[in-house]
This record gives structure tokens, C-alpha cells and sequence, in this order.
């Protein structure tokens, strides 16, 4: 019998105790398992390898996703490491340009070095992705809607790219959306990413991954370099990440719903040079994210017409949304990826991917909308635009001032 989202959401990987009845699936706070003789266990040897509470995370995700199997990592990076550590020296990516710092250094300042070889391109055009492929090309990675321009691509498109070249694989980080609003599995993408310490928690107190696919073997794959890294989430982190994905489609109606109505609001400023968010007809994929998603997300861009010290300045200036790392709460975030996100990111690459010196990222929770608005108002008022030319002062200064970008 198939069953809906909610009810996968509370139910699915998590039956009540069959010992106690407890309906709250336990916490199995234990490092290792006892054997009735060398090699013959209850199904569990060490929780490295395996723990109770992280496989009922594994199997409520990949039920979410409509995926028949999930490996859950210590945090989203983790999880894009393992992917990686599927390929080999010499092999290539082609990864979506707008891309989140983390991934992109990860690709760059350390995978690189190992002999694996990217090219970022705009995957919303098939032309450059078809040119950007090689006969060495292992792997394509996007993300849709993007971090943190929130570009939309095609994901039935690219995979059918994919499709066409034996050996070749899609990988889609769907932390904006969640798996509420879209299944790249049923896309056609073979492995679906997500930090789990976004939406899937929800609540700013876990960090944590996960990956998801159909294919059993590179599901097998997948857990033996879980195993073999050893990069997992304890079991309090996946008991609050299970707790969170209870409330998963109910968290997005609200945070879809106060999105549509703060991006509204920021597109009609006169301080706001421009809002990226998929739920404005205007937005460039629209018709796409209208297609393949059920809601148009929470995450909202914009930039300010102002410069880097006016978008740190205003930044600093609101009282209900928090100046944070990540996404993903209950809690309004707020962040200026040019020195936050996406410090670890070269200023020319930041540049030519569309990241200006002015862009502020939100992460658009689920408090009152008016209240939310009424915040981003006050801030606004208090802004002063910049002409053109004194609006790219500055920046390297502040990525320097904030550090490396840690969070997504």
C-alpha cells in the first residue's frame, strides 16, 4: 500500500517499540553490540558500521525521496565527499556554476588535488553542457533552485544528458527544495543529496547528510566508504532529525506561503535592485520550478543597491531575522554570502557567477509574515543606496574580516 508524505514522514523506518510500545522510535546510545559467538549478531556489530536510529533516518528519507536506499552522513559536506570518493584520479565533474561555497571548495581545495578535474557551466543551457562534457566525465552535480542565486534548472533535461553516456551520473543536492516540494530520483537524477541540517531537521540544533538513490549497487558502494570513512551522524543527532521530518509538509506550506509574500514585498522596494525567488513570473525559471516542484520554496535572494558595506550594515540591522550561517529553521535567517557563505569562493569567480558585493541571502521562516516584512521594512529604511561605481569597494577586505564560509 502506498502512503502519503505526512503520513511517510512520522511513519516510515520508525514502528513503534515492539519491547516497551513506545511510540517515539529509541535512541540506541551504544558504540557496539554483543555477540553470541565470533561473528553472529542481532543484525548490528558496531555503530560505526550500523546503529538502530540512524537506519531508521536512512530508510524515512530514502521513502521520502522514493528511493529504495539512504546512507546518512555527519553533515552535508560528508555526504558530498562520499560522492567524490566514488570517482578516481584523472576522472571529471561538470557541477552547476552557481554552486554553495562549501561544495565549491571542497571540489577545489581538496578533491582537486587528488587528480579530479571540474568545469562549472550554467546548466540552465543545455548548449554548455553538452560542450563542457568529456570522454572522462564521471559525474554531473547541481543543485536546483541554487545557492544562493536560486536558479532553477531543468532537472529531467540534465539527466536525460546523462542517460545518454554509460557511466555517467546525476547527482542533485535538493536541500533547497526538501523532498516535500521535489524527488529528483523521479527525475531521472541518480543520487539525491541533502544537508540534513536544513529543512529536513528544521530546527537550527543538528548537523547532518544524507544521500539517496535506487541503484543497489551504488548503494553498496555508498555504505562502504560510510563505513570506511566513518563520517556518520550519532544517534541524538538522528533521533532530532527524525523528530524534525515529522513536521517536514507542514513546516513548507508555511515557509513556501511567508516567502511568496516577502519576495512580493521586495520586489515592489525602490532600495531592492533586484529579488530572486522562483515564485515571481518574472523569475527567469519559473516555468520550470512551476513544473517539477510543489511549492516554489522559502529561500529568497536579493540585492541591495547599495555596497558592501551598506549589505553588511543592513545585515546587522534586523530584529526578527537572525544574521546566521545555514538555512532551513523555524527561525528567520539571514546572511550576505559575499562574506559569509561564499567567502571561500574567489571575488572574480564570486563575480562572474552573478554573487555581487550587495546580494542578501534569507531563509525565510515560519513566524508571522507581517512581522517578517515589517523587519525587512525597518532595515530598508534605514539603507542607503550607492551609486554603481562605489558599489564593488570592499569586498575582499570583508571576506577576509569573516573568514572562510562555513555554513551553507
Amino acid at each position: 500500500m502506498s502512503h502519503g508524505f505526512d503520513t511517510l514522514a512520522i511513519h516510515a523506518g520508525q514502528p513503534n517499540d515492539d519491547r516497551t510500545g513506545a511510540v517515539a522510535f529509541p535512541i540506541y546510545q551504544t558504540s557496539t553490540y554483543g555477540q553470541s559467538e565470533p561473528g553472529v549478531t542481532k543484525g548490528f556489530s558496531y555503530s560505526r558500521t550500523d546503529n538502530p536510529t540512524r537506519r531508521a533516518l536512512e530508510e524515512n528519507i530514502a521513502a521520502l525521496e522514493g528511493g529504495g536506499f539512504g546512507i546518512a552522513f555527519s553533515s552535508g559536506l560528508a555526504a558530498a565527499s562520499a560522492c567524490l570518493s566514488l570517482l578516481r584520479s584523472g576522472d571529471h565533474i561538470v557541477a552547476a556554476r552557481d554552486l554553495y561555497g562549501g561544495v565549491y571548495r571542497l571540489f577545489t581545495k581538496v578533491y582537486a588535488k587528488f587528480g579530479l578535474e571540474f568545469a562549472f557551466v550554467d546548466m540552465t543551457n543545455p548548449a554548455r553542457l553538452e560542450a563542457a562534457l568529456r570522454p572522462a566525465t564521471k559525474l554531473l552535480w547541481l543543485e536546483s533552485p541554487s545557492n544562493p542565486l536560486l536558479r532553477v534548472t531543468d532537472i529531467a533535461a540534465v539527466a536525460g544528458v546523462a542517460k545518454k553516456r554509460p557511466g555517467l551520473r546525476l547527482v542533485v543536492d535538493n536541500t533547497f527544495a526538501s523532498p516535500y516540494l521535489q524527488r529528483p530520483l523521479d527525475l531521472g537524477a541518480d543520487i539525491v543529496l541533502h544537508s540534513t541540517t536544513k529543512y529536513l531537521s528544521g530546527h537550527s540544533d543538528v548537523i547532518g547528510g544524507a544521500l539517496v538513490t535506487r541503484d543497489s549497487g551504488l548503494a553498496g558502494e555508498l555504505r562502504f566508504i560510510q563505513n570506511a570513512v566513518g563520517a556518520v551522524p550519532g544517534p541524538q543527532d538522528c533521533f532530532l532529525t527524525l523528530r524534525g521530518i515529522k513536521t517536514l509538509g507542514l513546516r513548507m506550506e508555511r515557509h513556501c506561503a511567508n516567502a511568496a509574500k516577502v519576495a512580493a514585498f521586495l520586489e515592489g522596494h525602490p532600495k531592492i535592485a533586484r529579488v530572486y525567488f522562483p515564485g515571481l513570473p518574472g523569475h527567469r525559471g519559473h516555468d520550470i520550478a512551476k513544473r517539477q516542484q510543489k511549492l516554489f520554496g522559502a529561500m529568497v535572494s536579493f540585492e541591495l543597491a547599495a555596497g558592501v558595506e551598506e549589505a553588511k550594515a543592513f545585515s546587522s540591522r534586523t530584529r526578527i531575522f537572525t544574521l546566521a550561517e545555514s538555512l532551513g529553521s523555524v527561525k528567520s535567517l539571514l546572511c550576505h554570502p559575499p562574506t559569509m557563505t561564499h567567502a571561500s569562493v574567489e571575488p572574480e569567480v564570486r563575480r562572474r557567477n552573478g554573487i555581487s558585493d550587495g546580494l542578501i541571502r534569507l531563509s525565510v521562516g515560519i513566524e508571522d509574515p507581517a512581522d517578517l516584512i515589517d523587519d525587512l521594512a525597518q532595515a530598508l529604511d534605514q539603507t542607503v543606496p550607492l551609486s554603481r561605481g562605489q558599489a564593488g569597494r570592499g569586498i575582499e577586505e570583508a571576506a577576509t574580516q569573516f573568514g572562510p564560509g562555513g555554513g551553507s
